[in-house]
């Protein structure tokens, strides 16, 4: 028996309709766990509304917030998309560290690296490289077909979680099962969040899918009500963090917020994971303005700082032709320089496939750059040799820490 949908009282502080509430039978699949949770036989599942056609009111504060993030974000894309490729490298894959870190999936920077080349590292750097393939999938998707699209996402989660051993068998499928987030590992039992029953998904999906290809909504505003959504619909059973926060940079892309550059704006969330998994509750409850405003407060933030960035990495650039007695264009050891500004961490096969030369000639560069203090070798890399250059991932952690660092100032300043 199914319980009836209850909906929320009206209240005046809402912007945005609330999660319905509807009790809904449970049976374990197989008794497990405590005795409570084999006991459970009614869960209570949060019903979103749906939002194709939905308008969020916006007051003169929270629609300026918006439009000036968005505007920031065109300005650095503008000035130094085009000009400087290497820095969408470092962003993006700043944005996919960070985001892997909001789910506690955490690596050194020389294990992520290990696991992008391919050449043996531990599951939480395999983990995070899937996320920064996974996240350019999705933007390059929308950037070409002008549209947020399932496959895209299909195909992005199947990113994610191909090279999981308990996950692959489901990568790249939505859910058909309940599932929840929070509470017991057994049931849901204590969830803080039940999701709409799996029968529902699609539809859902349908609806946000409308929603995030309207052109007539502030691209910042569509995006933090794609990301809320999609977390509420929650139709894979897991990635949906990672996933949904994908998600905000295709939006972006799509509207052409940015046409090349991805801003690390995880790197903002991270700094207050509890107050972002509170925006999330605030949206089920009915209030999407505070994920809006955080939307906005970490694109100006990761914006402003990716501005310092860029100025440092053409400074880098300049130190490393200084270190090696300068270099002429063409040459493979000028190409190699131009190659670590975009790729970091390389071992000879790369440097070799990207530049061009044979994977001898490649390893004499990769040693005359280590000579010259450029490149150093990665500890525990005997085996598969691996070369890291220091001054772009010490920008790589900077960057974060200085947004996160910003995001906890500007939070600070606030009253109340």
């Amino acid at each position: 028996m199914t319980g009836p949908a209850e909906e929320a009282p009206p209240d005046a502080s809402r912007d945005w309709q609330p999660h319905a509430r509807e009790v809904r039978p449970w049976r374990q699949r197989a008794p497990r766990g405590p005795a409570a949770d084999r006991r459970l036989d009614r869960i209570t599942v949060a019903l979103p509304p749906y939002v194709a056609g939905l308008d969020l009111p916006m007051d003169r504060s929270l629609a300026a917030m918006t439009t000036a993030s968005a505007g920031d974000l065109s300005h650095l894309d503008l000035v130094h998309g085009r000009t400087l490729s290497a820095l969408n490298h470092l962003l993006l894959r700043t944005e996919a560290v960070d985001s892997s870190k909001i789910e506690n999936v955490d690596a050194s920077l020389a294990d992520y690296g290990r696991a992008l080349l391919g050449v043996g590292a531990n599951a939480s750097a395999v983990s995070m490289a899937s996320a920064t393939a996974a996240l350019t999938r999705m933007i390059r998707d929308a950037d070409t077909s002008r549209a947020i699209r399932p496959e895209a996402i299909l195909q992005a989660h199947h990113d994610l979680f191909r090279r999981t051993p308990s996950e692959a068998h489901r990568a790249g499928t939505f859910r058909t099962t309940q599932n929840w987030v929070g509470g017991s590992d057994w049931s849901p039992l204590g969830a803080l969040h039940v999701p709409p029953p799996p029968e529902t998904v699609a539809g859902y999906l349908d609806d946000l899918f409308t929603y995030a290809n309207r052109d007539d909504v502030p691209p910042v505003v569509q995006a933090a009500v794609v990301h809320a959504q999609f977390e509420s619909i929650h139709p894979f059973i897991d990635g949906n963090g990672r996933i949904g926060r994908a998600l905000i940079h295709a939006v972006l892309r799509r509207r052409r917020a940015t046409r090349h550059l991805t801003v690390p704006i995880a790197s903002a969330l991270v700094a207050h994971r509890e107050r972002y998994f509170a925006a999330l509750g605030d949206y089920r409850d009915g209030t999407a303005r505070t994920m809006v405003a955080m939307l906005a407060s970490a694109v100006r933030i990761a914006t402003a700082e990716s501005w310092v960035t860029a100025t440092r990495l053409n400074e880098v650039r300049g130190a490393w032709g200084a270190a090696v007695g300068g270099s002429r264009p063409g040459t493979p050891l000028h190409r190699t320089l131009d190659l670590l500004t975009e790729q970091p961490i390389v071992n000879a096969a790369l440097v070799a496939e990207r530049v061009d030369v044979p994977e001898d000639e490649a390893a004499a560069v990769i040693d005359a750059l280590t000579r010259a203090g450029v490149l150093r070798r990665a500890p525990r890399s005997r085996r598969a040799p691996v070369w890291l250059a220091g001054a772009v991932l010490d920008e790589v952690t900077d960057l974060s820490d200085r947004i996160q660092a910003s995001s906890r100032r500007m939070r600070e300043a606030r009253p109340g």
